[in-house]
């Protein structure tokens, strides 16, 4: 009698981790492992939004002036570009886990270490040690889910973390300026520090490890050469990576330049920053539900058209208002609605398609991915934002700028991948 083939599993369910692998956890559902995952990547912008209102404090506080404080920023973006180019290649080496859980410890003291600095020299050094250790979450947190799902059962899970993640850039300037109103900015950090314990505790109890031993990639200088070599040399790569960066780019420019540009252009208090980022993050929210709806329904190619069309009008738009018409609420920030909505119909698409170039070190793949976007934003940080932030026409002309940058990125991608890959 012939035995009946195993049938092959759905495109949605996950890749079987081995039991050693998972250390005999009970494997997480994709709703939870989204909410962990994203919840890992909320760091970030935890870092960065939660203490912006917090400026003029940190200032008063420890006697600086305001490029002091602003640097205190910069030097969290270095540091986590920096180090954002590794958490990747280190998972592929040592597991998707351990490191994840390595990384939350050096947060941890980071941020204990910003709560007690007594000089802005002394806040520097605990900032750049939050920036080597808060972008795990996000490189790792693309290679586990790129490790468990495929196609579109990735691209929804991906929009789900961007989903449950856009509510930290909008409840964090909130809740940091509620904290400097009723507190001190000390308590910013301390708050994060109790958050970061949270999170190690879950990520111990119930992470697995979906990268099992047999495939994970030696940590030598030579692989490491050679792996990022073949990434760096790839034309394709760095033109799906620039749609990404570009993007947030011309987003990040407003969140940089908002600890000058909302008190001075629209006359908003620090405990008043959601003007700002609420629009901002709803677009967020919004645009990552309908690529999670849209994911497998339509082309990848289709889905970052259409984000396109949304973040490239809004952009214009909000050009030609500032050209004929000064500052004001909510004009100067309903745009950001649009353009964030754009921006995360794009993102997951692009981002999958980028790590799919190389397969076999999407660890390492997430990571380069992760360094250009944020050491882009580190010089929107520390150049742009400067020269902008006392005009929202700049800003709005800036941002149009960045977006037609990643337009043009994506066209020639797709030009080139037509040479490649002829239809």
């Amino acid at each position: 009698m012939l035995s009946t083939p195993t049938p092959p599993p759905p495109p949605d369910a996950p890749v079987a981790i081995p039991e050693p692998e998972a250390r005999q956890r009970k494997p997480l559902g994709p709703g939870a492992l989204a909410a962990v995952l994203a919840s890992l990547s909320m760091l970030g912008p935890f870092s960065i939004d939660a203490y912006l209102p917090a400026f003029p404090n940190i200032q008063a506080t420890l006697h600086a002036t305001p490029i002091e404080v602003q640097q205190s920023l910069t030097a969290y973006m270095l540091a986590f570009a920096g180090m954002v180019l590794w958490h990747g290649a280190l998972s592929d080496a040592f597991g998707r886990r351990n490191v994840i859980l390595v990384s939350l410890v050096a947060f941890l003291l980071g941020t204990v270490g910003c709560a007690a600095a007594h000089s802005v020299q002394y806040l520097w050094f605990f900032r750049v040690l939050q920036g080597v250790s808060a972008g795990a979450g996000v490189v790792v947190g693309r290679a586990i889910i790129r490790d468990l799902y495929a196609d579109a059962a990735a691209a929804r899970l991906l929009s789900l973390v961007t989903m449950i993640f856009a509510i930290a850039p909008a409840v964090a300037p909130v809740l940091g300026g509620l904290i400097v109103k009723y507190s001190d900015w000390r308590t910013i950090f301390l708050a994060l520090a109790g958050y970061t314990v949270l999170l190690f505790i879950v990520c111990y109890l119930r992470l697995p490890d979906t990268l099992p031993r047999d495939k994970r990639q030696p940590f030598n200088p030579r692989y490491l050469w050679r792996n990022y070599k073949a990434i760096l040399s790839s034309p394709l790569f760095h033109l799906k990576t620039g749609v990404v960066a570009f993007n947030f780019a011309g987003l990040f420019l407003y969140i940089t330049a908002a600890p000058v540009a909302l008190p001075a252009q629209l006359h908003l208090g620090p405990d008043q920053f959601a003007w700002l980022f609420v629009p901002a993050v709803s677009g967020i929210f919004l645009g990552a539900l309908a690529a999670n709806r849209i994911a497998g329904k339509t082309s990848f190619m289709r889905q970052i058209g259409i984000g396109f069309c949304f973040l490239i009008t809004a952009a214009t738009v909000n050009l030609g208002y500032h050209l004929l018409a000064g500052p004001a609420l909510p004009w100067s920030v309903l745009p950001l609605f649009f353009y964030t909505f754009g921006m995360s119909m794009a993102a997951p698409a692009a981002t999958l398609l980028a790590l799919d170039l190389f397969p076999h070190i999407r660890g390492t793949v997430a990571s380069v991915q992760s360094f250009a976007t944020t050491l882009l934003g580190a010089l929107v940080a520390g150049v742009l934002a400067p020269l902008a932030s006392h005009s929202f026409l700049w800003l709005a002309a800036g941002q149009l700028a960045l977006a037609l940058v990643a337009l043009g990125l994506w066209l020639t991608a797709r030009s080139l991948r037509r040479k490649i890959v002829p239809v």
